[in-house]
């Protein structure tokens, strides 16, 4: 079953607004069987939406869209929507009891505006929005499904998972696609592409395997797609414990799950606890580590030493160390590694210095230069990275690298 999602609205064409909902609504057509086509943006102008319109490929059998469906002058979708449809205007008593009652609860006077809410296109079928006053409308036209929804987030999910989906299962039978996630880190794309090429190559017909790289994680996706949903499972279950096999110590975890959530569910099963000594990283660790619910059952705290004076005070790094090998060095992040450790009595301790960019390089230590240390009762092990001149980046990788190296720790024996 093909698909279309489009999004109208000006803010989201110029960046003043990141287009979240073709994301969360082509990962619910997904899930549901429907194989998305094309995802389109478009300006609130009525020649724009015709021509939208009248260029979709007729194999589409679902079209959903988003935006344009407010009360001020700018949101002329329902108006562009009754010449696509061949319809007009008119009042619905339903959709015009229900803005009334969410403006009297929110103790807000009706208006023009808000009565205009309930006005629809004749030959729509209305869908309720209990978060807000747009009613979603729903179209059929030659075989195919037209689905209109408010382009307010928390508004059109609540009505993709409460109304449409619900309606996309009753009207179209399609086919089972499954998707599963083996989250990766250690080695770079085209390196791992290399790796697999053999089990890439030996996959079976009704599966695919695609690479989505970020910050140095390599998300590994497998998607099957047939009628036979419990033979679709089975198939990758075989071809996972197959992925553990060929590439064991580079998969961390399964379905999206991130480094500091793995990392924390380690940490947690062995009543063990972490300090963080960070100066490249300026606290994203520590950041990263206690977004996760739970986690002052094994993180202590973090010393943000970004000047040197930090390091020898707090840590204890000692400054004849810093003057012979500069801060982003070996020696240094293993001082730094040791020191908040030994401060903060904790199993293990992460520490990390570089030149996050995008100056302070030198020839000996380009601008993405990284050093990570982890230490514990097994020792202090370091890596050394380089990046490449992006300071955001720089520090989201050397954050990543350092989670992926203290779970590397943990486990082992």
């Amino acid at each position: 079953m093909k698909a279309w999602i489009i999004t109208i609205g000006d803010e989201l064409l110029i960046g003043q607004t990141v287009d979240t909902n073709s994301a969360f609504i082509g990962a619910e057509l997904s899930k549901a069987g429907f194989d998305i086509e094309r995802k389109i943006s478009i300006h609130d102008r009525r020649d724009d939406i015709l021509q939208t319109f009248r260029g979709i490929n007729p194999d589409v059998q679902l079209l959903i869209c988003t935006g344009g469906l407010g009360p001020t002058s700018d949101d002329i979708t329902k108006q562009t929507l009754c010449e696509v449809f061949d319809t007009r205007l008119v009042p619905d008593r339903e959709v015009l009891t229900r803005v009334e009652e969410m403006m009297s609860r929110r103790g807000f006077p009706m208006n023009e505006n808000n009565r205009l809410q309930a006005m629809v296109p004749e030959n729509c079928r209305v869908i309720p929005n209990e978060m807000g006053t747009a009613p979603g409308m729903l179209f059929e036209k030659d075989a195919a499904m037209f689905i209109f929804m408010p382009g307010v987030p928390f508004e059109m999910k609540h009505m993709m998972t409460e109304h449409v989906i619900p309606i996309l299962k009753e009207r179209f039978n399609t086919q089972s696609i499954i998707h599963k996630n083996i989250m990766t880190y250690g080695a770079p794309e085209a390196l791992l592409a290399e790796m697999l090429s053999a089990f890439e190559s030996a996959l079976p017909e009704e599966l695919s395997l695609a690479y989505l790289p970020s910050s140095g994680v390599i998300k590994l996706r497998l998607t099957a797609s047939g009628k036979d949903r419990g033979m679709l499972e089975k198939i990758i279950g075989e071809q996972v414990a197959k992925l553990y096999q060929k590439i064991p110590d580079l998969i961390y975890g399964e379905d999206e799950k991130p480094l500091e959530k793995v990392v924390g569910e380690l940490l947690a099963e062995r009543k063990q606890t972490l300090s963080t000594a960070e100066s490249c990283t300026g606290g994203k660790i520590a950041q990263m580590l206690t977004s996760v619910v739970g986690s002052s059952a094994y993180f202590m705290g973090s010393v943000v030493a970004y000047d040197n004076s930090v390091k020898r005070k707090l840590l204890g790094v000692p400054g004849e160390l810093l003057d012979k090998h500069g801060a982003v060095s070996e020696e240094v992040v293993t001082a730094m590694a040791e020191g908040v450790r030994r401060v903060t009595g904790t199993d293990y301790s992460v520490a990390t210095s570089g030149i996050a960019g995008p100056d302070g390089g030198s020839p000996s230590k380009p601008v993405g230069t990284v050093w990570i240390a982890v230490s514990s009762d097994k020792g202090t092990v370091t890596e050394k990275y380089v990046y490449g001149s992006d300071r955001h980046q720089n520090i989201l990788r050397s954050s990543n690298a350092a989670l992926n190296l203290l779970r590397l720790q943990i486990i082992r024996k």
